[in-house]
């Protein structure tokens, strides 16, 4: 039987919920780590997103230091730094700042998107000829600032040099996959709302593995939608909160995360109710015997290293309790 005792993690895109400002989004970010260290969550990764008002992530850096600053051991990072939008040199620069004030805690997940549209992605960008092309040179550019004294060229991150912020690939499609391979960086799939390729990427990257000085075999972590309650009714009435977040994609809606509702068809037609249902199919939900066994299941099929757990849940009390239940799950309780 595949090993469902595996480590887990939480992914926070700091949504506003209704009646919400950012300042109580960013709160309840914080309120969520703490919780999330007392329950030995492994890490708690932050967003990336732009032009979205329904989501306080847009200074990724400076929400991961402030969750650093509120919280104590958990490991905190970014799922992801969306690099087309950055110098490396900035990041390295940020990073390494923040792992000098908190060694041993940081991590940076990187992914080749914008994270948001075609008109802020170049409001955004560093010059207009930036492209998604240039990310397997920016990730190398980010091992070289963090990389040892002598292995530097004239530009240098101080701080940054020899901090060995720990890297990430992210990635919703097989292209991020060969990448991480061919690096031999860790590797983390966003199966919590892309989930198509999710099993061609698990077999690309570890095909294609290179063994590195930053790692020695294959890690995936799998970011999953997770809904956790007392019962499987319970658990589905709190995922109708989940369909709305992904009607709104769908949509192009800007509607805050918004209370569970008893019947998502006065909401949906039948082609959203297909888009929203393709979207988030890796989901576990249910009552702790459901979701155990439901974890069990992928574990069979696909084997990953980490879960990172992301629960659309509108009240912050049934979100930490989901998360509780799941930490039970994986640690046979």
């Amino acid at each position: 039987m595949s090993n469902i005792n595996i480590p887990v993690s939480i992914l926070n895109l700091v949504p506003i919920r209704k009646g919400q400002e950012s300042a109580e989004a960013i709160e309840a970010m914080v309120d969520l780590a703490q919780a999330a260290e007392k329950l030995g969550y492994t890490r708690y990764w932050i967003a990336e997103h732009h032009n979205t008002s329904t989501l306080a992530s847009s200074a990724t850096s400076i929400l991961i230091k402030h969750t650093l600053e509120h919280t104590k051991s958990i490991r905190v990072g970014s799922g992801g730094i969306m690099l087309p939008n950055h110098s490396p040199l900035v990041i390295a620069e940020q990073f390494g700042t923040m792992a000098s004030i908190y060694p041993n805690r940081l991590d940076l997940g990187l992914g080749r998107a914008p994270g948001t549209d075609m008109l802020t992605a170049a409001a955004l960008r560093r010059s207009q000829n930036e492209s998604v092309h240039a990310f397997p040179k920016d990730v190398n550019a980010l091992l070289k600032y963090f990389g040892p004294e002598e292995r530097q060229d004239y530009v240098r991150a101080y701080p940054g040099v020899a901090t060995n912020v720990p890297l990430y690939i992210l990635g919703s499609s097989p292209d991020s996959a060969y990448l991480a391979a061919e690096l031999g960086l860790p590797y983390a799939f966003a199966s919590h709302f892309a989930p198509k390729y999710m099993e061609e990427a698990f077999e690309i990257y570890r095909n294609h593995f290179e063994p590195s000085q930053y790692l020695e075999s294959p890690y995936i972590i799998a970011g999953l939608n997770v809904i956790a309650a007392e019962s499987d009714e319970q658990a589905a009435f709190e995922s109708t909160t989940m369909q709305q977040f992904f009607l709104n994609v769908v949509k192009g809606s800007k509607n805050p995360l918004s209370p569970p509702v008893d019947d998502m068809d006065q909401m949906w037609g039948p082609a959203e109710k297909q888009a929203v249902q393709s979207m988030s199919s890796m989901t576990f939900m249910g009552s702790k015997d459901t979701v155990r066994d439901q974890l069990s299941r992928y574990q069979e099929k696909y084997n990953v290293d980490e879960i990172m757990a992301v629960s659309y849940i509108f009240e912050p009390d049934k979100q930490k309790r989901s998360y509780e239940i799941f930490k039970e799950i994986v640690e046979g309780k």
